[in-house]
């Protein structure tokens, strides 16, 4: 448990670390999954970047006489390996990979923010220049990412065959339904806590969560579907892990900050490959609906990003 600052730098380092390496272990993988030629671009490129990352990070934990922590390491390259063989089971791999990318990429964004930070209070400014030039990258790698959604659906419409458009709507609706209820789950846990303006964040996007999921489930009761229950309930054990594995952490604040921020990309993500295949459909309500969730999805990542400082601040106060 970090006891001081520099623990705590320390301990973001080889976080950043391990996340790098479950980033190397898709990143090899996803140009191949990727059938768009400006999805493979993306991830060919970003891997270049992210072997300098990994590089760059364990530079910086050696000059602080650490190293990266095998286990961490080991873990990530399991859990990205585990993402790389879902997407391929998915019909339509492409979309699934291109959110799940987008996601993780503000999960990295986040981590860095956290990352330079720490540094900055501690007068490291090394290691702060690095996480911001590392952050620079991902930012760019995500919005670059967020310019294939139109690709993103045509290849996964591709993959699914001769499907009925309607169906795959109401199926985009359901996956959209199970995020919300593994959201509404996160931030009830988080706004237990008592963060300052960080709880206050997750108790206006909570309400607003839940508006979400009853919107989306009368939509798909206006199309004569229910929400899967299967799905929302493997959603909702989900975040009761991330709940359990937050809480097991003292830097809770950062952890669950940088988590929540990558899953409103997640959800970002989804919501705009929903609003594309409802437009192909000719389902003006969905589409409106999912335009109004995204601007509300794209507010509350704004807000958590200018948040993250705090939150690093705050596992700061934790640590000591």
């Amino acid at each position: 448990m970090p006891t001081t600052v520099s623990d705590q730098l320390t301990a973001y380092l080889s976080d950043a670390h391990s996340i790098e390496e479950q980033a190397l272990a898709q990143l090899r993988t996803a140009p191949d999954l990727a059938a768009g030629e400006r999805m493979k671009r993306a991830f060919r490129d970003h891997l270049i970047e992210t072997e300098d990352h990994e590089r760059s990070t364990k530079w910086l934990l050696e000059g602080r006489g650490s190293s990266p922590s095998w286990f961490k390491d080991f873990v990530m390259k399991v859990g990205g390996k585990g993402f790389i063989l879902f997407a391929r089971v998915n019909p339509d791999t492409p979309g699934k990979l291109l959110a799940h990318s987008v996601s993780y990429e503000g999960l990295e964004e986040a981590s860095y923010i956290l990352l330079g930070t720490v540094a900055r209070e501690s007068a490291e400014a090394e290691v702060a220049d690095a996480a911001e030039r590392i952050r620079t990258q991902e930012t760019a790698m995500r919005e670059r990412l967020e310019d294939c959604y139109d690709e993103g659906v045509d290849e996964s419409l591709r993959a699914l065959g001769e499907v009925q458009l309607t169906e795959q709507v109401s199926k985009y609706l359901a996956d959209a339904h199970a995020l919300e209820e593994q959201a509404i789950q996160l931030l009830e846990r988080a706004s237990g806590r008592d963060d300052g303006n960080l709880t206050a964040a997750y108790k206006a996007h909570l309400a607003e969560t839940q508006s979400q999921a009853d919107a989306v489930e009368a939509r798909l009761e206006a199309l004569g579907r229910d929400p899967s229950t299967m799905k929302d309930a493997l959603m909702r054990m989900g975040a009761m892990n991330w709940a359990a594995f937050f809480e097991a952490h003292p830097d809770t604040p950062g952890k669950l900050a940088a988590f929540a921020y990558a899953f409103e990309w997640l959800e970002i993500a989804g919501y705009e490959q929903l609003e594309r295949v409802a437009a192909r459909a000719g389902d003006t309500e969905t589409v409106q609906l999912a335009q109004r969730i995204i601007a509300e999805e794209r507010a509350a990542a704004e807000k958590l990003r200018g948040l993250l400082p705090e939150a690093a601040r705050l596992s700061l106060m934790v640590a000591s």
